[in-house]
């Protein structure tokens, strides 16, 4: 049996869970639901598929690891957040 995750299942599932650990790292955590920690994840793994073959590293393909699409899902999620703090200039404090 194929375990692969692919299409939009393994897309949703990939793209929240990255989006929930960039949400940790980019200390936005207690300002993101469920639906936004995979929007996040899935913009992010656009963004860093379009980004990552400029600086001569390949992005995803059908052929590629969880782990890799996972990694890759997680980089443009950073950075989507990061361009997001940038320009809203808000430091979102997580809840305690």
């Amino acid at each position: 049996m194929d375990a692969g995750l692919g299409g939009w299942i393994g897309t949703i599932v990939i793209g929240g869970l990255a989006g929930w650990v960039a949400s940790m790292i980019m200390k936005t955590d207690g300002s993101m639901g469920i639906f936004l920690n995979i929007i996040v994840g899935v913009v992010g793994a656009v963004v860093a598929n379009l980004l990552l073959p400029l600086i001569g590293l390949s992005g995803t393909s059908d052929n590629s690891s969880l782990v890799t699409k996972f990694l890759v899902a997680l980089v443009g999620a950073v950075v989507v957040l990061f361009v997001v703090k940038l320009f809203t200039g808000k430091s979102v404090k997580a809840k305690e």
